[in-house]
C-alpha cells in the first residue's frame, strides 16, 4: 500500500516500531528484535493471574517490599524492547525505573503459562529473563494450580528450578522469602 512503512525484518524490531503497532487486542512483544505476537489472555488464565497478584500485592504493600505490576505493561530490560510480563515485583531497594514504562530488571516474573504460550514462556522468556538477571521466575500453569520456581545462578546466567509446587504447598521464595500462601491460595482449584 503507497505511503504505509514496511514493517522491519525480524531481528532489527526496536520499541519505536513496537510503537507503531495497532491496539488491536493481541499482546506484542520485542525479544532480541523478533517481534512476538500472541492472543489476548483467556478469562481462565486472567482468574489465575488476578487471585495470585492480588495475595502477592497485599503481602508486598503489608511488608513495604516494592510494587507488583500485571501485564499490560511495557518492561524493557537487556534483550527486552519490550516484554510484557504477566506480573512482576520490583524489590524497594531495586534501581529499576518506573515512569511510563519500566526500565531495568524486576526482582521477581511470573507468567501463567497457557497452551499456546507455554513453549514461548519455557524457552524464549525464560531465556531472556536469564540473561538479563531476573533472579527470580515463576511459571505457573493456566490447567492446573502447580508453579514451578526458578532460581538465578548469577554465575552461569541460568536458571536451577526449586521445583514444582502444588495445592497445599507453600512457595521457597528467595525474593519474597515467608509467603504465607499455599498454591491453592495463588492460584485457585
Amino acid at each position: 500500500m503507497p505511503g504505509v512503512p514496511a514493517e522491519p525484518a525480524q531481528g532489527i524490531w526496536t520499541y519505536g516500531d513496537y510503537l507503531t503497532l495497532p491496539d488491536d487486542g493481541s499482546r506484542y512483544e520485542v525479544i532480541d528484535g523478533v517481534l512476538y505476537v500472541s492472543a489476548a489472555p483467556t478469562p481462565k488464565h486472567q482468574r489465575k493471574l488476578l487471585r495470585l497478584v492480588r495475595h502477592l500485592s497485599d503481602y508486598v504493600d503489608a511488608n513495604r517490599l516494592g510494587e507488583m505490576f500485571i501485564a499490560p505493561v511495557d518492561v524493557m530490560m537487556p534483550g527486552a524492547a519490550p516484554v510484557q510480563p504477566d506480573a512482576l515485583f520490583i524489590a524497594s531497594d531495586n534501581p529499576a525505573v518506573v515512569e511510563d514504562n519500566i526500565r531495568g530488571v524486576p526482582d521477581l516474573i511470573v507468567e501463567v503459562a497457557s497452551p499456546s504460550t507455554a513453549r514461548f514462556d519455557r524457552r524464549e522468556k525464560l531465556d531472556l529473563y536469564a540473561r538479563a538477571g531476573v533472579s527470580e521466575y515463576w511459571l505457573a500453569e493456566s490447567g492446573d494450580a502447580a508453579i514451578e520456581l526458578l532460581v538465578l545462578d548469577s554465575s552461569s546466567r541460568s536458571y536451577r528450578s526449586l521445583g514444582v509446587f502444588a495445592t497445599a504447598s507453600r512457595l521457597p521464595s528467595l525474593v519474597l522469602p515467608g509467603l504465607p500462601f499455599t498454591v491453592t491460595e495463588l492460584l485457585g482449584e
